[in-house]
């Protein structure tokens, strides 16, 4: 038996350690080979590979990241049994920087390798796991079986694929287009697309120039490290928590923006253990199916009012117990969630009962965008209110993600992913709620709010404003042609004075999955084929929301072809599928815990090889020229 898996980031290398877990508790009958195959670095891929520079950052504590399915049992590290990221990183770095550190996303590409290895080394004799360095342009189904073309003009049949292939570059459309175009046409100027920003061509912007940014996510935080201490610069401690930073002399000068015109917040300081799992006592899937308005579930009306109270309950507990000692909070979520049973309670109503009609309310939409509404005499009169609200939110994040009730809320965002998953996957909204309301309005506050970078960024952010190498435009932020000139023009409608002429602009932002938009040669192959497509959320009333997402079945996820039936020998996870499913964009599981991200992983090992020990041999895969 042959089996092929391409891609082998973290959802491929996580499927191999689940089939190879289960091989280890009941062997295979008969000789199979596993390919794993990548066109970047096997065993960490393109995002994680192990030579990109130390300043490109995880978003994650390395004490909650795992890519073994269980803990540590005191016996050898082996699938199903092996260390997180964090113990990994503490046996082999005597400079280990405790459990809550953020790693560098090379040094998880370490780890990767690290399991890569103990999965080869525990296979059996009559198992191989070959590895493939090559890029797959081409699936044909042959007479049951399956014939991958590689770009290196080298082929391969197998028995089963499973496609984990990670973020497509899409060529650029709307306003990127405008700008790609308009660089084309003018020598000396720079348009460079959204991507990984370890594999943009930023050593070609030159040093003393202007360069626009467009985005604050955490994408324009790796451009941002790129620019500055990818340029040889470095940031010293100020004595007074703060950073400095001492310019190299060759970083361009950033003048970045986005519609908020704030940089993503930072993740509160971690008091949390790596096991710590919230329990939902409002927003659960049960409550919203049971109080839900009609047969079809609306975001907006039905899961929406749920959430936001739950977050209220964390910040009004955690307000409670943080002005009167712990404990204080128990009769008030004892009657919230008794009022619950009325339906949505008024939790800003009952914590005014408890002393606390003070408290600032919780709203997500201002949380997002904080300037909204606002204009500047001037850009340092916006400098001026920006520093301020990076000050706050550094204070809030300093104080921790137990601690402080606004972080403490917000990461309830973080912890309903899945609940949110529960609801939303395979067309559980509305066609319009599930375009308008989640992925218009929700997913992009949730992701703003809820997926922050290390508290360290934020004081770079703010060391980098105070030496000039950095400005942020303002609200709303243009970034335009500007034939007068002939360069781009990045300004801000609110902020009078903001505009700035630059050479190059760069798009840090990562762009979204789209099967119907993905150019990759073996995407546009298996949509043209019927093999892939779209997964089309269809709703009782005749509306109609075409997703992007690739269309697979329930777990194990067989794509299904041009004609809605699943292909048993195909498995489709992770980023192609994201639309048709929600958040199949994070990168790994926590210790200790089987969440989704591993369920799915063993739902499709399950599948391979279980039929394996009852198959009868299969004709020899080759890999010829």
């Amino acid at each position: 038996m042959k089996v092929a898996i391409v891609g082998s980031g973290p959802r491929g290398l996580s499927i191999l350690e689940r089939m190879a877990a289960r091989i280890a508790e009941q062997p295979l009958p008969e000789a199979t080979d596993i390919y794993l195959i990548d066109s970047h670095q096997i065993g960490s891929g393109r995002v994680w590979r192990t030579d990109q520079p130390e300043w490109f950052l995880m978003n994650t504590v390395a004490d909650e990241v795992s890519a073994f399915s269980g803990q540590p049992d005191g016996g050898p590290a082996r699938p199903g049994a092996g260390p997180s990221l964090a113990q990994w990183w503490q046996s082999v770095d005597p400079r280990y920087p405790g459990p809550n550190s953020y790693a560098p996303r090379a040094l998880h590409g370490r780890y990767m390798q690290f399991i890569l290895k103990t999965i080869e080394e525990s296979l059996p004799e009559n198992v191989r796991l070959i590895p493939i360095k090559a890029t797959v342009d081409r699936l044909e189904r042959r007479e049951g079986r399956y014939r991958l073309a590689f770009r290196e003009s080298a082929h391969l049949t197998v028995d089963r694929v499973v496609l984990t292939t990670g973020h497509a570059t899409p060529n650029p459309t709307g306003n990127q287009s405008r700008l790609a175009e308009y660089a084309a046409e003018h020598p000396g100027l720079r348009y460079i697309a959204g991507d990984s920003a370890a594999d943009m061509p930023l050593d070609a912007v030159p040093a003393g120039s202007p360069v626009g940014v467009l985005g604050l996510g955490l994408s324009f935080y790796d451009v941002m490290a790129a620019l500055t201490e990818g340029r040889g610069g470095r940031y010293e401690d100020d004595g007074r928590g703060g950073l400095v930073y001492r310019p190299s002399g060759t970083e361009p000068v950033i003048v970045a923006g986005s519609r908020s015109a704030m940089p993503l917040p930072a993740r509160g300081r971690n008091q949390k253990h790596h096991d710590h799992r919230y329990d939902h006592v409002l927003f659960t899937t049960e409550r919203i199916l049971a109080h839900r308005a009609h047969g079809e579930i609306s975001f907006a009306e039905d899961a929406l009012p749920w959430l936001l109270a739950e977050v209220e309950l964390v910040y009004y507990a955690t307000t409670l117990d943080a002005r009167h000692g712990p404990g204080k909070s128990a009769a008030f979520a004892a009657e919230v969630v008794a009022a619950a049973e009325e339906g949505v309670p008024d939790v800003v109503a009952i914590a005014a009962g408890y002393g606390l009609a003070d408290a600032p309310r919780i709203d997500l939409d201002e949380q997002a965008r904080p300037f909204t509404g606002r204009h500047f005499a001037s850009p340092e009169d916006f400098a001026a209110a920006l520093t301020r609200a990076l000050a706050e939110d550094l204070a809030h994040a300093e104080a921790g993600n137990v601690d402080d009730p606004l972080k403490a809320a917000l990461d309830v965002i973080r912890d309903s992913r899945a609940v949110i998953r529960s609801l939303v996957d395979f067309a559980g909204l509305t066609p319009t709620s599930h375009r308008e309301d989640f992925l218009g309005w929700y997913v992009p506050r949730s992701s703003f709010l809820a997926a922050g970078p290390p508290r360290v960024r934020l004081r770079q952010v703010m060391a980098l404003l105070a030496c000039g190498l950095l400005r942020i435009a303002g609200p709303d932020t243009r970034f335009l042609p500007d034939p007068d000139s002939g360069r781009f023009a990045v300004h801000s409608p609110y902020v009078a004075g903001s505009k700035v002429l630059v050479d190059t602009v760069v798009d840090a932002r990562i762009p979204t999955p789209d099967v119907r938009t993905d150019p990759h040669p073996l995407t546009r192959n298996l949509c043209e084929q019927g093999i892939w497509t779209s997964y089309v959320n269809r709703g009782a009333d005749g509306d109609r929301f075409d997703t992007g997402g690739v269309a697979v079945t329930e777990a194990p996820f067989h794509p299904l072809d041009k004609d809605g039936r699943p292909d048993p020998g195909l498995y489709v996870l992770g980023i192609p599928t994201e639309h048709t499913r929600w958040f199949m964009q994070g990168g790994s599981s926590r210790p200790g815990f089987w969440t989704d991200f591993v369920q799915n992983a063993d739902a499709i090992a399950a599948d391979i090889v279980t039929p394996l020990r009852a198959a009868t041999p299969a004709p020899a895969g080759a890999l010829t020229h």
